[in-house]
């Protein structure tokens, strides 16, 4: 339904933790076994007390994280995968911007339940977006000109910037103005770490 970045639980200690407790493990089962795996190595994680417990694996980028998280990456994302299908990863250095950066699903009406297909989400094409706005889409079909959605989770808007209570405010703004009748959206994504 949505995401936000940074966590608002990362620290320095968190992060030497997860690299101790999941990440090396992995890697080293991976080298005894004599296993390369080249790609995405996606760890669920939930955090208790500080401390991290892995809640699963994906072999993909995870959903909405990704939208949220790689409109702040500073290098070009297809160099950074040729660069891993080529062995040449290590050598590349990634650079990231210091925004914080919300991502609000618009879903269909009835999801995660039963929910209508092929509506038509009108005036898609006229929104206006800055910068440092995004709308990714997820279960949409363009026929013609005309785009309809065919999932749950429809659209997923982004925005970054150094407010993280600007950035909720104007993806939710965007959504209005789309005014997509058989849609909706959770309004509290980043409630959490929003000072009122």
């Amino acid at each position: 339904m949505g995401a936000y970045s940074p966590s608002r639980l990362f620290s320095k200690q968190l992060e030497k933790k997860i690299i101790q407790k999941i990440i090396k493990p992995t890697l080293k089962a991976l080298k005894d076994k004599n296993k390369k795996f080249k790609g995405f190595l996606y760890a669920g994680l939930m955090i208790n007390n500080n401390e991290p417990y892995l809640i699963e694996y994906n072999v993909r980028m995870g959903d909405p994280e990704c939208q949220t998280i790689l409109p702040n990456l500073k290098n070009d994302f297809l160099d950074l995968l040729i660069a891993c299908c080529n062995n040449k990863l290590s050598k590349k250095k990634i650079n990231w911007s210091k925004k914080k950066s919300i991502c609000i699903v618009l879903c269909s009406k009835g999801y995660p339940d039963k929910f209508k297909k092929n509506i038509e989400i009108k005036n898609l094409d006229k929104i206006k977006k800055k910068k440092n706005e995004f709308i990714f889409h997820a279960g949409t079909l363009k026929k013609d000109d005309n785009y309809f959605s065919t999932g749950g989770r429809v659209l997923n808007f982004v925005s970054t910037s150094l407010n993280l209570s600007q950035s909720r405010n104007q993806v939710l703004k965007i959504i209005k103005n789309l005014n997509w009748e058989n849609g909706f959206c959770r309004k509290d994504i980043g409630y959490k770490v929003i000072k009122k």
